[in-house]
C-alpha cells in the first residue's frame, strides 16, 4: 500500500536557501535538499484503487498557478521541539488549493487529517535537542526570507516508512492554470486630442 500525500515542491533556488539553515543545532536531523515539500494533505497507507481514485479526482482541480515566499521559522512541540521548519507567506491560493484538496478527501470519504493545516517546510527533525538551544537558534535566524517563486503544479506523492520520512517519489503532478495578463488598453490608447479653440 502507498503512502501518499498532496505536497507542493519547494524549487532549487529556494532549497539552497533552505540548506543554508542547516547546522548549529544539536540533535537536529537534517531533511536531504531534495526533500523538502510543503505538505497540502497526507492521506496515509491506502490500497491501491484508493489511491486511483484520489489520483483522479485530483486531476479535476482547477486553480491558478501563484507565487509563494518563505518568511520565518517554526517549531512544532512546544517545550518537546520535534521538528524545525520554514514558514511560507500567507497565500489565499495557497489555502484555497489545499481546502479544495481536503474536500476532495471528505468526498471519497478518506479519513480526516487529526491535526489543523498549518502550512510548513520541514528542514530538520529534532531529537532530545533543549528547548533554550532551539530559542536560541531560532532568535539567530529572525530575519530569514525567501523571496517569492512561482508554484505551477502541485504533485501527489509517495513515501517509504522510515524514520523521519523519505525519500519520497513524485507520483502525479496536476498543473496550475496559468494567468494570464491582460494589457491595460487604457495605458496603451494613444492620447486624446485636444480641440484647441
Amino acid at each position: 500500500m502507498p503512502r501518499l500525500f498532496a505536497a507542493l515542491e519547494i524549487p532549487h533556488n529556494a532549497a539552497m536557501s533552505l540548506s543554508l539553515l542547516r547546522g548549529g543545532l544539536p540533535g537536529a536531523r537534517w531533511i536531504d535538499v531534495e526533500n523538502y515539500h510543503l505538505t497540502l494533505r497526507f492521506i496515509g497507507d491506502v490500497e491501491h484503487h484508493v489511491a486511483d481514485e484520489f489520483a483522479d479526482a485530483l486531476s479535476r482541480v482547477r486553480r491558478f498557478e501563484f507565487r509563494l515566499g518563505l518568511s520565518g521559522l517554526g517549531v512544532f512541540g512546544g517545550k518537546k521541539p520535534h521538528s524545525l521548519f520554514a514558514t511560507p507567506t500567507a497565500s489565499p491560493d495557497l489555502t484555497e488549493l489545499q481546502a479544495e484538496i481536503d474536500r476532495i478527501c471528505q468526498r471519497l470519504r478518506l479519513p480526516a487529517d487529526p491535526r489543523k493545516f498549518t502550512p510548513h517546510v520541514t528542514i530538520a527533525r529534532l531529537r532530545n535537542t533543549p528547548p533554550e538551544q532551539v530559542a536560541r537558534y531560532l532568535s539567530g535566524r529572525g530575519n530569514f526570507h525567501v523571496p517569492p517563486f512561482a508554484v505551477n503544479r502541485f504533485v501527489l506523492m509517495s513515501s517509504r516508512e522510515s524514520v523521519g520520512g523519505g525519500p519520497y517519489i513524485v507520483e502525479e503532478s496536476y498543473p496550475l492554470t496559468p494567468r494570464i495578463s491582460v494589457p491595460n488598453v487604457a495605458k496603451n490608447a494613444p492620447a486624446a486630442e485636444r480641440l484647441v479653440r
